[in-house]
């Protein structure tokens, strides 16, 4: 049996104890969270989170993409989040890689080098800062005004919030 059938097998199991119910699209705290594809993060378990009550983005490192920024203007515009959480966590695996190399070894490996940014870095804080301002900067976005940035401590398990110092005349984070 591979782990996908162990999977839908788990899923027959889970479904068969519920009872059906219908929430709706609309994410009931009006909120997005973008954070890390990492298995180590239970974000709903985290955060003390329900089913329906949240947006949760993921990919490699909680980046903020293009996608990303598509997501989240498709959750605000059309869905009614407004407030944005960012959690990336200590002990990432885009910290043990560089672009330059990854790059290298996907472009030898396919012949192609890849359209996508590789995006690592060595400073977890760093990197949430910017991502703070990625969002902040985002024209496509309506409510910039509410973005929260956290590094999440794999171990402990405890959230500490990242300040960003904007420009003079803007409102610190």
């Amino acid at each position: 049996m591979s782990v996908i059938d162990e999977l839908v097998a788990n899923n027959r199991a889970f479904a068969a104890e519920l009872e059906p119910r219908h929430l709706a699209v609309e994410p009931s705290r009006h909120l997005a969270i973008v954070t890390c594809m990492d298995s180590r993060l239970d974000v709903f378990a985290a955060l003390g989170l329900g089913d329906g009550e949240a947006h949760v983005l993921r990919n490699a490192g909680g980046v903020i993409t293009d996608d990303v920024i598509r997501s989240l203007a498709l959750s605000q515009r059309k869905l009614g989040t407004r407030e944005v959480m960012l959690i990336h966590h200590d002990d990432c695996g885009l910290q043990k890689v560089s672009d330059d190399g990854f790059r290298d070894e996907l472009r030898e490996a396919t012949g192609v080098a890849p359209a996508f940014a590789i995006e690592s870095f060595v400073d977890v804080e760093a990197d949430v800062r910017q991502s703070i301002l990625r969002v902040k900067r985002s024209d496509f976005l309506l409510h910039r005004d509410s973005v929260r940035g956290f590094v999440y401590d794999v171990d402990t398990h405890a959230l500490r919030e990242v300040v960003v110092a904007n420009s003079p005349g803007e409102d610190v984070v």
